[in-house]
Formats: structure tokens, C-alpha cells, sequence
């Protein structure tokens, strides 16, 4: 997993729940193509046809409330989404997408300021988002070492593959 990406913003409001990120009625299907299809697609019918491999997903407070599926972050990432920044996120998505390497940045001037079609400069090391469209830049906290290590690794899988392979 890269650590530095460049994609287009899609934004959506607050308390944005997993629900709405991926529906209930697709919780029986684990392949992430078919969740990927059908990410947002109660709120956004386009979005699947929308994004672009490396785009970044912009949401407002609370990204993620609601059941503790991993479906909806897996379905975000499938979907071609490189990164999620967000004014703050519920605790169990957050830990749910660091698990399967999708990263999140918690920064809520760049979520505001966002728009969707901006296109935004993420660099996961220092934490940095620059909003090229604005020409703004803004510091979310980097994420530690280790959790930096799982993302890159793909995942807390990944992670734990190469841990037990010495790597």
C-alpha cells in the first residue's frame, strides 16, 4: 500500500453509517466486487460508475457510525477509494478500515473545505493533505509507526503475514 496518493475528492455529509456505505440486504455476499458495485448507492446511485482508482472519499463528523460490519470499509476500498479524510470517524469503522489497510485521516479543515471534484494530495507519513484545487494545505496527526506498517502491509493480515515470515 502506497503511502502518498493523489486522487478526487467524492464528499459526503455527516454521520454517514454503514448502512448508507454499504446496504444490509448485500451483507450476505463477501466478495469485494459486488460490494464495490453497491458502495453508496443509497445515497449516491453513481458513485460506483464515478470513481477512479486512487480517489479519496471526504466525509463530515462521525464517518461510519452505526453496525460494526467490515463490509463497508472492504466496499470502499474495493470501489478504487485510496484514502478517507473525515472531520472524525466512529471508533469501530476506524479500527475496521486500518484492519483491511485502508487509511484515514482525521483532519476537519481539509473535510470542510473539500469539495467534491477537488483533487487532493494526501501524504500518510507526516499527515499532510493539500487540497491542489484550493492550492491549501492542511496537518492531520500522522499515524504511528506500527499503524503505518499495517496500512502498507495491505492490512492487519498482510501485517501478520510478514511479521510471522520475518519480514
Amino acid at each position: 500500500m502506497k503511502m502518498r496518493h493523489n486522487g478526487f475528492v467524492h464528499k459526503y455529509g455527516d454521520h454517514i453509517d454503514t448502512d448508507v456505505i454499504i446496504p444490509a440486504r448485500l451483507l450476505n455476499n463477501p466478495d469485494p466486487k459486488i460490494l464495490a458495485a453497491h458502495c453508496m448507492e443509497d445515497i449516491d446511485k453513481g458513485f460506483a460508475k464515478r470513481v477512479k482508482p486512487g480517489d479519496i472519499m471526504v466525509g463530515g463528523v462521525n464517518f461510519g457510525c452505526g453496525s460494526s460490519r467490515e463490509h463497508a470499509p472492504i466496499a470502499i476500498k474495493a470501489a478504487g477509494v485510496s484514502c478517507v479524510v473525515a472531520k472524525n470517524f466512529a471508533r469501530i469503522f476506524f479500527r475496521n478500515a486500518i484492519n483491511i489497510g485502508l487509511p484515514l485521516l482525521e483532519c476537519p479543515e481539509a473535510a470542510q473545505d473539500a469539495e467534491s471534484g477537488d483533487e487532493l494530495r494526501i501524504d500518510l507519513e507526516s499527515g499532510t493533505i493539500t487540497n491542489v484545487t484550493k492550492d491549501k494545505s492542511y496537518t492531520a496527526a500522522p499515524f504511528p509507526e506500527f499503524m503505518q506498517k499495517i496500512i502498507s502491509s495491505g492490512g492487519l493480515v498482510g501485517y501478520t503475514m510478514a511479521k510471522l515470515k520475518g519480514i
